[in-house]
């Protein structure tokens, strides 16, 4: 049995990116006379950038630099997968049937993950860390051999959002069965954007573009007065490139992607990307799902929904939802597109 990996696919496992397809800020394109205030940093297990054209009277770059990284610093130390001591690592230690104590960052993320995963019937699912480290693609890396087929069962055996409850008053987590564990990586950083976005508004600020682990919000306006301009790269390793051009204000997208992260076996490709209901990876010919809303948070997560549903039932979904969803199928001879209705009105007719 041959096993390659991609290099690529290595490199986003080392510094924990998601896998996803990017959405581009095309802030180069603005033409505009002064330079944006662009801030930012390393955080997550990924790279954060906070671009502001204009900024209120009195208020500093540096202060607002400073105000984003306490945000970010209180959602990594409660949700991390990596600090021991995180609220998430802490309830993933704890026995079935106790309550555990956490932030109301925390139980509100949990709530929503929930949410998401009742509202997909599971197609997203907070509890999937453990299916995901059998498969290779957790914090531990790649494993030597596929996992068998009746290790798969067991190990889906101990993961469901049905065995996950939360509470907001106080704000805890408990679950119902031994052995359950949380993961909010597909929710985390789209809760992270919509953080900074508040702290953002609080001080003043309209005009905005923030991004982090591919997770992107703006409000207001570019540095030339219009809507903002994101592009999404063509789900291609070998020529990725900005392909589809978008003009947005006041809202959010996030992309899902199966092809930054995988593995080949005998001539056969395992995603990153695990289906909850069945323990394996994806099987089908949907290579990224880009989502467009209201919040990052929300975005995050139903974009990773869709690609795990599949290129049919996904925009069977979408629809049905109103979600505004752009789908590319990877065949034979390339890649094809499809839009949901909403999503259409924010396509440039012209590339940026």
């Amino acid at each position: 049995m041959r096993r390659q990996y991609s290099r690529r696919a290595l490199l986003a496992v080392a510094v924990g990116a998601a896998g996803a397809a990017v959405a581009v800020p095309l802030i180069g394109r603005s033409g505009a006379a002064e330079e944006p205030a662009v801030l930012g940093g390393a955080i997550m297990g990924t790279t954060y950038r906070v671009t502001l054209p204009r900024l209120p009277d009195s208020v500093s770059a540096e202060m607002i630099g400073r105000e984003l990284r306490r945000v970010l610093e209180r959602i990594d130390t409660a949700m991390s997968t990596y600090r021991t001591e995180s609220e998430v690592l802490r309830f993933n230690r704890a026995a079935a049937g106790e309550w555990v104590p956490v932030s109301a960052d925390t139980s509100r993320v949990a709530a929503a993950a929930i949410a998401t995963a009742r509202r997909t019937e599971g197609a997203f699912d907070p509890t999937v860390g453990p299916l995901v480290d059998l498969w290779g693609f957790g914090p531990a890396g790649p494993s030597v051999r596929l996992p068998a087929p009746n290790a798969v069962s067991a190990v889906r055996n101990q993961t469901g959002h049905a065995a996950l409850e939360g509470r907001q008053s106080p704000p805890a987590l408990r679950k119902r069965q031994e052995g359950l564990r949380i993961d909010f990586s597909g929710i985390a950083e789209g809760f992270a954007v919509d953080e900074m976005v508040c702290a953002l508004e609080r001080i003043g600020v309209s005009d905005f573009l923030v991004e982090l682990g591919g997770e992107v919000r703006c409000g207001g306006r570019n540095p030339a007065g219009r809507p903002w301009a994101i592009a999404i790269e063509t789900p291609n390793l070998a020529a990725a490139r900005p392909q589809w051009h978008l003009e947005l204000t006041d809202a959010a997208i996030a992309t899902s992607g199966d092809y930054r992260k995988f593995f080949i076996v005998d001539g056969r490709r395992y995603s990153h990307l695990i289906d909850p209901r069945t323990g394996w990876p994806v099987d089908h010919g949907l290579a990224s799902v880009t989502v467009i809303g209201g919040s990052a948070m929300q975005c995050d997560a139903l974009s990773t929904a869709l690609l795990v549903m599949g290129p049919e039932a996904g925009f069977a979904f979408a629809e049905r939802h109103h979600i505004a969803a752009q789908f590319i199928t990877r065949g034979e001879t390339g890649f094809s597109e499809r839009l949901t209705a909403p999503f259409a009105r924010y396509l440039r007719e012209e590339p940026a």
